[in-house]
Protein backbone atom coordinates (compact mmCIF):
# COMPACT_ATOMS: atom_id res chain seq x y z
CA UNK A 1 0.00 0.00 0.00
CA UNK A 2 2.77 2.42 0.99
CA UNK A 3 4.64 1.44 -2.17
CA UNK A 4 1.62 2.30 -4.33
CA UNK A 5 1.14 5.68 -2.57
CA UNK A 6 4.80 6.58 -3.01
CA UNK A 7 4.72 5.63 -6.67
CA UNK A 8 1.69 7.90 -7.15
CA UNK A 9 3.14 10.93 -5.28
CA UNK A 10 6.53 10.85 -7.04
CA UNK A 11 5.27 11.81 -10.55
CA UNK A 12 3.03 14.45 -9.00
CA UNK A 13 5.98 16.05 -7.24
CA UNK A 14 8.05 15.95 -10.40
CA UNK A 15 5.20 17.59 -12.32
CA UNK A 16 4.87 20.38 -9.79
CA UNK A 17 8.61 20.95 -9.88
CA UNK A 18 8.51 21.04 -13.66
CA UNK A 19 5.74 23.65 -13.56
CA UNK A 20 7.71 25.74 -11.12
CA UNK A 21 10.76 25.56 -13.37
CA UNK A 22 8.63 26.67 -16.36
CA UNK A 23 7.25 29.64 -14.47
CA UNK A 24 10.75 30.59 -13.46
CA UNK A 25 11.95 30.49 -17.05
CA UNK A 26 8.96 32.55 -18.17
CA UNK A 27 9.65 35.08 -15.44
CA UNK A 28 13.26 35.32 -16.53
CA UNK A 29 12.22 35.78 -20.18
CA UNK A 30 9.63 38.43 -19.27
CA UNK A 31 12.20 40.30 -17.26
CA UNK A 32 14.70 40.37 -20.17
CA UNK A 33 15.08 43.87 -21.70
CA UNK A 34 13.14 44.31 -24.94
CA UNK A 35 15.41 44.89 -27.97
CA UNK A 36 14.59 48.20 -29.67
CA UNK A 37 15.96 50.63 -32.24
CA UNK A 38 16.15 54.31 -31.36
CA UNK A 39 16.65 57.72 -32.93
CA UNK A 40 17.66 61.03 -31.40
CA UNK A 41 15.28 64.01 -31.33
CA UNK A 42 16.92 66.88 -33.24
CA UNK A 43 16.31 70.38 -34.50
CA UNK A 44 16.81 71.13 -38.17
CA UNK A 45 15.34 72.95 -41.15
CA UNK A 46 12.30 71.17 -42.57
CA UNK A 47 10.45 72.12 -45.77
CA UNK A 48 6.74 72.82 -45.67
CA UNK A 49 5.36 70.80 -48.58
CA UNK A 50 2.13 69.71 -50.22
CA UNK A 51 2.04 66.30 -51.89
CA UNK A 52 -0.65 65.41 -54.40
CA UNK A 53 -1.19 63.55 -57.68
CA UNK A 54 -0.34 65.41 -60.86
CA UNK A 55 -0.89 64.82 -64.56
CA UNK A 56 1.82 65.40 -67.18
CA UNK A 57 0.70 67.71 -70.00
CA UNK A 58 2.58 68.91 -73.09
CA UNK A 59 3.13 72.67 -73.23
CA UNK A 60 2.14 72.52 -76.90
CA UNK A 61 0.07 69.90 -78.69
CA UNK A 62 -1.00 70.32 -82.32
CA UNK A 63 -3.36 68.14 -84.35
CA UNK A 64 -2.01 68.50 -87.89
CA UNK A 65 -4.74 68.71 -90.55
CA UNK A 66 -4.91 69.56 -94.24
CA UNK A 67 -6.05 73.05 -95.27
CA UNK A 68 -7.11 71.93 -98.75
CA UNK A 69 -8.71 68.95 -100.44
CA UNK A 70 -6.30 66.58 -102.09
CA UNK A 71 -4.63 63.20 -102.25
CA UNK A 72 -1.51 62.37 -100.24
CA UNK A 73 1.39 61.58 -102.57
CA UNK A 74 4.25 61.46 -100.04
CA UNK A 75 4.67 60.85 -96.29
CA UNK A 76 7.94 62.05 -94.75
CA UNK A 77 7.31 61.06 -91.12
CA UNK A 78 6.95 57.80 -89.23
CA UNK A 79 5.21 56.82 -86.01
CA UNK A 80 6.85 58.22 -82.87
CA UNK A 81 9.44 60.29 -84.71
CA UNK A 82 11.00 63.44 -83.24
CA UNK A 83 10.48 66.34 -85.68
CA UNK A 84 11.65 69.94 -85.92
CA UNK A 85 9.49 72.96 -86.64
CA UNK A 86 9.22 73.43 -90.42
CA UNK A 87 10.17 69.83 -91.24
CA UNK A 88 8.09 68.37 -94.12
CA UNK A 89 5.49 65.82 -92.98
CA UNK A 90 3.13 65.22 -95.94
CA UNK A 91 2.79 66.23 -99.59
CA UNK A 92 -0.50 66.46 -101.51
CA UNK A 93 -1.06 66.27 -105.26
CA UNK A 94 -0.34 69.80 -106.50
CA UNK A 95 -0.88 69.48 -110.26
CA UNK A 96 -4.32 71.10 -110.34
CA UNK A 97 -3.18 73.99 -108.13
CA UNK A 98 -0.10 74.56 -110.32
CA UNK A 99 -2.26 74.70 -113.45
CA UNK A 100 -4.67 77.11 -111.77
CA UNK A 101 -1.75 79.34 -110.75
CA UNK A 102 -0.39 79.42 -114.30
CA UNK A 103 -3.82 80.38 -115.64
CA UNK A 104 -4.11 83.28 -113.19
CA UNK A 105 -0.54 84.45 -113.94
CA UNK A 106 -1.39 84.51 -117.68
CA UNK A 107 -4.53 86.50 -116.98
CA UNK A 108 -2.51 88.99 -114.94
CA UNK A 109 0.04 89.34 -117.76
CA UNK A 110 -2.78 90.06 -120.24
CA UNK A 111 -4.34 92.70 -117.99
CA UNK A 112 -0.96 94.33 -117.40
CA UNK A 113 -0.61 94.73 -121.19
CA UNK A 114 -4.06 96.34 -121.30
CA UNK A 115 -3.03 98.62 -118.42
CA UNK A 116 0.08 99.74 -120.33
CA UNK A 117 -2.11 100.57 -123.35
CA UNK A 118 -4.58 102.50 -121.15
CA UNK A 119 -1.78 104.56 -119.63
CA UNK A 120 -0.37 105.34 -123.07
CA UNK A 121 -3.81 106.40 -124.30
CA UNK A 122 -4.35 108.64 -121.28
CA UNK A 123 -0.97 110.33 -121.85
CA UNK A 124 -1.74 110.92 -125.52
CA UNK A 125 -5.15 112.43 -124.71
CA UNK A 126 -3.55 114.62 -122.08
CA UNK A 127 -1.12 116.04 -124.65
CA UNK A 128 -3.86 116.53 -127.24
CA UNK A 129 -6.23 118.18 -124.78
CA UNK A 130 -3.50 120.68 -123.86
CA UNK A 131 -3.35 121.66 -127.56
CA UNK A 132 -7.14 121.79 -127.81
CA UNK A 133 -7.49 118.83 -130.15
CA UNK A 134 -9.67 116.65 -127.81
CA UNK A 135 -12.39 117.50 -125.37
CA UNK A 136 -12.19 117.28 -121.57
CA UNK A 137 -14.78 114.51 -121.71
CA UNK A 138 -12.55 112.34 -123.94
CA UNK A 139 -9.63 112.81 -121.52
CA UNK A 140 -11.85 111.83 -118.60
CA UNK A 141 -12.86 108.64 -120.37
CA UNK A 142 -9.21 107.77 -121.03
CA UNK A 143 -8.35 108.39 -117.36
CA UNK A 144 -11.26 106.20 -116.25
CA UNK A 145 -10.10 103.40 -118.58
CA UNK A 146 -6.62 103.57 -117.06
CA UNK A 147 -7.98 103.41 -113.48
CA UNK A 148 -10.18 100.44 -114.36
CA UNK A 149 -7.19 98.63 -115.88
CA UNK A 150 -5.15 99.27 -112.72
CA UNK A 151 -7.96 97.84 -110.56
CA UNK A 152 -8.15 94.77 -112.77
CA UNK A 153 -4.41 94.17 -112.47
CA UNK A 154 -4.62 94.57 -108.67
CA UNK A 155 -7.40 91.95 -108.56
CA UNK A 156 -5.32 89.64 -110.75
CA UNK A 157 -2.33 90.08 -108.44
CA UNK A 158 -4.46 89.15 -105.42
CA UNK A 159 -5.84 86.09 -107.20
CA UNK A 160 -2.31 84.94 -108.09
CA UNK A 161 -1.16 85.40 -104.50
CA UNK A 162 -4.16 83.41 -103.24
CA UNK A 163 -3.33 80.60 -105.68
CA UNK A 164 0.28 80.58 -104.50
CA UNK A 165 -0.87 80.30 -100.88
CA UNK A 166 -3.20 77.43 -101.81
CA UNK A 167 -0.33 75.74 -103.61
CA UNK A 168 1.88 76.07 -100.52
CA UNK A 169 -0.74 74.14 -98.55
CA UNK A 170 0.04 71.08 -100.67
CA UNK A 171 3.14 70.63 -98.49
CA UNK A 172 2.32 70.14 -94.82
CA UNK A 173 5.18 71.04 -92.48
CA UNK A 174 5.55 70.51 -88.72
CA UNK A 175 4.11 73.59 -86.96
CA UNK A 176 6.13 72.88 -83.78
CA UNK A 177 9.08 70.78 -82.69
CA UNK A 178 8.14 67.64 -80.79
CA UNK A 179 7.28 63.97 -81.03
CA UNK A 180 4.63 62.68 -83.41
CA UNK A 181 2.11 60.04 -82.45
CA UNK A 182 0.47 57.54 -84.74
CA UNK A 183 0.59 58.57 -88.42
CA UNK A 184 -3.06 58.11 -89.34
CA UNK A 185 -2.89 58.82 -93.11
CA UNK A 186 -0.72 57.13 -95.72
CA UNK A 187 0.08 57.63 -99.41
CA UNK A 188 -3.04 57.48 -101.58
CA UNK A 189 -5.44 58.71 -98.91
CA UNK A 190 -7.72 61.56 -99.97
CA UNK A 191 -8.02 64.25 -97.31
CA UNK A 192 -10.26 67.29 -97.01
CA UNK A 193 -10.01 70.74 -95.49
CA UNK A 194 -12.97 70.01 -93.20
CA UNK A 195 -11.93 66.54 -92.02
CA UNK A 196 -12.29 65.91 -88.29
CA UNK A 197 -9.51 63.33 -88.17
CA UNK A 198 -5.97 64.67 -87.85
CA UNK A 199 -3.16 63.46 -90.09
CA UNK A 200 -0.93 63.25 -87.00
CA UNK A 201 -0.65 64.80 -83.53
CA UNK A 202 2.60 66.44 -82.39
CA UNK A 203 3.36 66.92 -78.69
CA UNK A 204 6.16 69.15 -77.50
CA UNK A 205 8.16 67.02 -75.05
CA UNK A 206 10.70 69.47 -73.64
CA UNK A 207 9.99 71.50 -71.65
CA UNK A 208 6.81 69.91 -70.31
CA UNK A 209 4.12 70.74 -67.72
CA UNK A 210 2.67 68.88 -64.75
CA UNK A 211 -0.85 69.92 -63.72
CA UNK A 212 -2.01 69.46 -60.12
CA UNK A 213 -4.49 70.93 -57.63
CA UNK A 214 -4.10 72.20 -54.05
CA UNK A 215 -6.65 73.28 -51.41
CA UNK A 216 -7.79 76.88 -51.77
CA UNK A 217 -6.72 77.69 -48.18
CA UNK A 218 -3.10 77.51 -49.37
CA UNK A 219 -3.59 79.96 -52.23
CA UNK A 220 -2.24 82.95 -50.29
CA UNK A 221 1.01 81.09 -49.51
CA UNK A 222 1.40 80.11 -53.15
CA UNK A 223 0.73 83.62 -54.46
CA UNK A 224 3.01 85.30 -51.91
CA UNK A 225 5.98 82.99 -51.24
CA UNK A 226 8.69 84.13 -48.78
CA UNK A 227 11.00 86.62 -50.46
CA UNK A 228 8.99 86.45 -53.69
CA UNK A 229 10.99 83.45 -54.84
CA UNK A 230 9.67 81.01 -57.45
CA UNK A 231 8.28 77.96 -55.68
CA UNK A 232 10.00 74.63 -56.28
CA UNK A 233 8.09 71.54 -57.41
CA UNK A 234 9.38 67.98 -57.61
CA UNK A 235 7.76 64.84 -58.99
CA UNK A 236 8.38 61.11 -58.64
CA UNK A 237 7.14 58.25 -60.78
CA UNK A 238 5.83 54.93 -59.56
CA UNK A 239 7.72 51.95 -60.90
CA UNK A 240 10.49 54.09 -62.36
CA UNK A 241 13.62 55.92 -61.23
CA UNK A 242 12.83 56.86 -57.59
CA UNK A 243 14.93 60.03 -57.67
CA UNK A 244 12.75 63.19 -57.79
CA UNK A 245 12.63 65.42 -60.85
CA UNK A 246 12.92 69.14 -60.06
CA UNK A 247 10.90 71.89 -61.68
CA UNK A 248 9.34 75.28 -60.94
CA UNK A 249 5.82 76.61 -60.46
CA UNK A 250 4.81 78.39 -63.68
CA UNK A 251 1.03 78.90 -63.61
CA UNK A 252 -1.79 79.57 -61.13
CA UNK A 253 -5.33 79.24 -62.46
CA UNK A 254 -7.56 82.31 -62.39
CA UNK A 255 -10.41 80.67 -60.44
CA UNK A 256 -11.01 78.19 -57.64
CA UNK A 257 -13.06 75.10 -58.51
CA UNK A 258 -16.25 75.65 -56.52
CA UNK A 259 -17.11 71.93 -56.46
CA UNK A 260 -13.79 70.66 -55.09
CA UNK A 261 -12.50 73.75 -53.28
CA UNK A 262 -9.15 73.44 -55.03
CA UNK A 263 -7.16 75.56 -57.44
CA UNK A 264 -5.15 74.18 -60.33
CA UNK A 265 -1.45 74.87 -60.76
CA UNK A 266 1.13 74.02 -63.42
CA UNK A 267 4.81 73.29 -62.90
CA UNK A 268 7.34 73.32 -65.75
CA UNK A 269 10.16 70.78 -66.11
CA UNK A 270 13.06 70.82 -68.58
CA UNK A 271 12.52 67.11 -69.37
CA UNK A 272 15.60 66.90 -71.56
CA UNK A 273 15.97 63.24 -70.56
CA UNK A 274 12.29 62.51 -71.49
CA UNK A 275 11.52 60.97 -68.08
CA UNK A 276 8.11 62.64 -68.10
CA UNK A 277 5.57 61.58 -70.73
CA UNK A 278 2.29 63.30 -71.67
CA UNK A 279 -0.73 61.76 -69.93
CA UNK A 280 1.37 60.18 -67.18
CA UNK A 281 0.32 60.43 -63.51
CA UNK A 282 3.06 61.40 -61.04
CA UNK A 283 3.39 62.18 -57.33
CA UNK A 284 3.85 65.94 -57.10
CA UNK A 285 5.42 67.79 -54.16
CA UNK A 286 5.16 71.58 -53.91
CA UNK A 287 7.56 73.23 -51.44
CA UNK A 288 5.90 76.29 -49.90
CA UNK A 289 8.58 77.32 -47.41
CA UNK A 290 11.41 76.15 -45.14
CA UNK A 291 10.71 75.90 -41.40
CA UNK A 292 13.94 76.59 -39.58
CA UNK A 293 14.81 74.99 -36.21
CA UNK A 294 11.96 72.47 -36.29
CA UNK A 295 11.85 69.64 -33.72
CA UNK A 296 12.00 66.40 -35.72
CA UNK A 297 11.65 62.67 -34.98
CA UNK A 298 11.18 59.73 -37.38
CA UNK A 299 7.50 59.31 -38.19
CA UNK A 300 7.67 55.61 -37.27
CA UNK A 301 8.32 56.61 -33.64
CA UNK A 302 4.80 58.05 -33.35
CA UNK A 303 2.21 55.69 -31.82
CA UNK A 304 -1.54 56.15 -31.33
CA UNK A 305 -3.16 55.53 -27.95
CA UNK A 306 -6.40 56.29 -26.09
CA UNK A 307 -5.00 59.64 -24.97
CA UNK A 308 -3.71 60.60 -28.39
CA UNK A 309 -0.33 60.26 -30.04
CA UNK A 310 2.73 59.31 -28.00
CA UNK A 311 6.33 58.13 -28.20
CA UNK A 312 8.54 55.99 -25.97
CA UNK A 313 11.45 58.00 -24.61
CA UNK A 314 14.46 56.09 -23.26
CA UNK A 315 15.62 57.52 -19.96
CA UNK A 316 19.19 57.52 -18.66
CA UNK A 317 18.66 54.21 -16.85
CA UNK A 318 17.54 52.51 -20.11
CA UNK A 319 13.89 52.36 -19.07
CA UNK A 320 11.07 53.40 -21.40
CA UNK A 321 8.82 56.34 -20.60
CA UNK A 322 5.54 56.86 -22.47
CA UNK A 323 5.38 60.52 -23.52
CA UNK A 324 2.31 62.16 -25.07
CA UNK A 325 3.33 64.40 -27.99
CA UNK A 326 1.68 66.94 -30.24
CA UNK A 327 2.52 66.32 -33.90
CA UNK A 328 2.44 69.48 -36.04
CA UNK A 329 2.71 67.65 -39.35
CA UNK A 330 4.46 64.84 -41.16
CA UNK A 331 7.03 65.54 -43.87
CA UNK A 332 8.06 62.40 -45.70
CA UNK A 333 9.74 60.01 -43.22
CA UNK A 334 9.85 62.62 -40.44
CA UNK A 335 7.32 64.06 -38.00
CA UNK A 336 7.55 67.67 -36.85
CA UNK A 337 6.80 67.82 -33.10
CA UNK A 338 5.12 70.86 -31.58
CA UNK A 339 5.36 69.68 -27.94
CA UNK A 340 6.27 66.65 -25.83
CA UNK A 341 9.96 65.93 -26.36
CA UNK A 342 13.26 67.81 -26.16
CA UNK A 343 16.28 67.87 -28.45
CA UNK A 344 18.80 65.14 -27.68
CA UNK A 345 16.28 62.70 -26.18
CA UNK A 346 16.15 59.18 -27.59
CA UNK A 347 12.86 57.78 -28.88
CA UNK A 348 12.07 54.22 -29.87
CA UNK A 349 11.50 53.72 -33.60
CA UNK A 350 11.34 49.90 -33.81
CA UNK A 351 10.12 47.43 -31.19
CA UNK A 352 7.39 49.50 -29.45
CA UNK A 353 5.03 46.50 -29.25
CA UNK A 354 7.42 44.73 -26.83
CA UNK A 355 7.79 47.76 -24.57
CA UNK A 356 5.77 48.71 -21.50
CA UNK A 357 6.13 51.97 -19.54
CA UNK A 358 8.96 51.73 -17.04
CA UNK A 359 10.37 48.53 -18.50
CA UNK A 360 14.03 48.06 -19.33
CA UNK A 361 15.04 48.07 -23.00
CA UNK A 362 18.10 46.95 -24.92
CA UNK A 363 19.18 49.31 -27.65
CA UNK A 364 20.25 47.65 -30.87
CA UNK A 365 23.42 48.96 -32.37
CA UNK A 366 23.49 50.00 -36.03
Amino acid sequence: MRFLLASWLLPLALGIAGCNDGKGEATKKAAAPAPVSVSTVERRSVPLTITTIGNVLPIESVAVKSRIDGQIVAVHVRDGQEVRKGQPLFELDRRYLEAQLKQLEAQEARDRALLANARSLEQRYTDLQAKGFVSEEALTQARTGREAAEATVAADRAAVETARVQLSYSRIDAPISGRVGRVAMQVGTTVGANDDAALVVINRMAPINVSFAIPERLLAQVRNPPGGATLRVSVTQEGSDPSPISGRLSFIDNAVDAQTGTIRLHATFDNTDRRLWPGQFVTTTLTLAEQADALVVPAQAIQNGPNGQYVYVIKSDDTAEMRVVKVARTEGPNAVIADGVRPGERVITVGQLRVTPGAKVSVRQG
